[in-house]
């Protein structure tokens, strides 16, 4: 016996009523653009739903002891929500045979993925437990979606992003691939979200970022090789002293470079008068030394790095 009388059939489509349907407890997407929802909302009331949902039949027990037929969504969940938005009574849907927990999430998985319909953190996350919960090789996810297995692993590191910078991903405030160059720093905890508020701020495309991690690491590599070397982790506070300027000492065999560090133009103009000074001065008094190169002020931009 059951509460409400079986869907109407067409075809191989039956038409059943939203009440019934129930979300399906493993989608992947958690975020939907509402004024995406409400321009198909729009066209759903003019045109209908062209393409059938997908849903697996349930039998439930009722409070008074029936039992009532449900049905849980495996795909369509932007057409159910816009459905209801739209005030549509029924919508027509193919019924499954109920498949394992696995299945269901891969079902709604693939559909999002193949449509692009996910955001990446979601992507990473429904990766992630096809992976861990249900004991599919990263190959195996990415031949169900037609990626390769670099995809899938890619795909997962960025759950190991901190917090704030997934936020930031799934509110489109940075992209994947800005993410993928915050990962490259997560030894450096401190440069990371330096480097991730510039992003925010700033709006720094790919490729700052791209030199900016490079500079971060190898700045990072160069203390610690400073640290046992106490000479020139010395020589390096004396010229910060005394040029009113983070320095770093990089040494390559005899050779090496010197580099400054400054954030803002008045920080670089400060430095270019006090070696315009330091120049005067030399040409008074003559010390024997090579040439130095003209400063350009104008091909600096704020944030970069002085080298001489």
């Amino acid at each position: 016996m059951t509460d409400f009388p079986e869907p109407k059939r067409s075809s191989s489509i039956f038409f059943i009523e939203l009440d019934r349907i129930k979300p399906n407890p493993f989608q992947p997407r958690k975020e939907f653009d509402e004024h995406r929802l409400a321009e198909l909302a729009e066209s759903i009331r003019q045109y209908g739903i062209l393409q059938p949902l997908v849903v697996i039949r349930k039998e439930v027990e009722t409070p008074g002891g029936g039992v009532a037929t449900e049905y849980e969504l495996i795909a369509g969940e932007r057409r159910l929500r816009a459905s209801k938005l739209a005030g549509i009574r029924e919508v027509p849907a193919v019924i499954r045979e109920e498949p394992v927990e696995k299945i269901k999430l891969e079902l709604a998985l693939v559909e999002n993925v193949q449509r692009e319909d996910l955001t990446p953190m979601d992507r990473a996350i429904a990766f992630d437990r096809l992976n861990k919960e249900f004991g599919l090789m990263h190959k195996e996810i990415g031949m169900r979606i037609g990626k390769s297995r670099e995809y899938v692993a890619n795909s997962i590191r960025l759950l190991g992003l901190p917090e704030e910078a997934k936020t930031a991903l799934r509110e489109g405030r940075i992209t994947e691939s800005h993410a993928r160059y915050l990962l490259t720093l997560q030894e450096h905890p401190q440069q990371q979200k330096i480097l991730l508020d510039d992003i925010v701020l700033k709006g720094l495309n790919v490729r700052d970022v791209e030199r900016m991690t490079k500079e971060i690491i190898a700045k990072e590599e160069n203390t610690k090789s400073n640290a046992f070397d106490p000479e020139t982790k010395n020589m390096e506070e004396a010229l910060s002293r005394a040029l009113g300027a983070r320095v770093y000492i990089s040494k390559s065999g005899a050779g090496g470079r010197v580099s400054l560090e400054f954030f803002t133009p008045e920080e670089l103009s400060s430095f270019v008068e006090r070696f315009a000074e330091s120049q005067k001065l030399a040409q008074e008094e003559p010390i024997p030394t090579e040439t130095a190169a003209p400063v350009e002020l104008a091909s600096f931009q704020e944030g970069e790095e002085f080298t001489i």
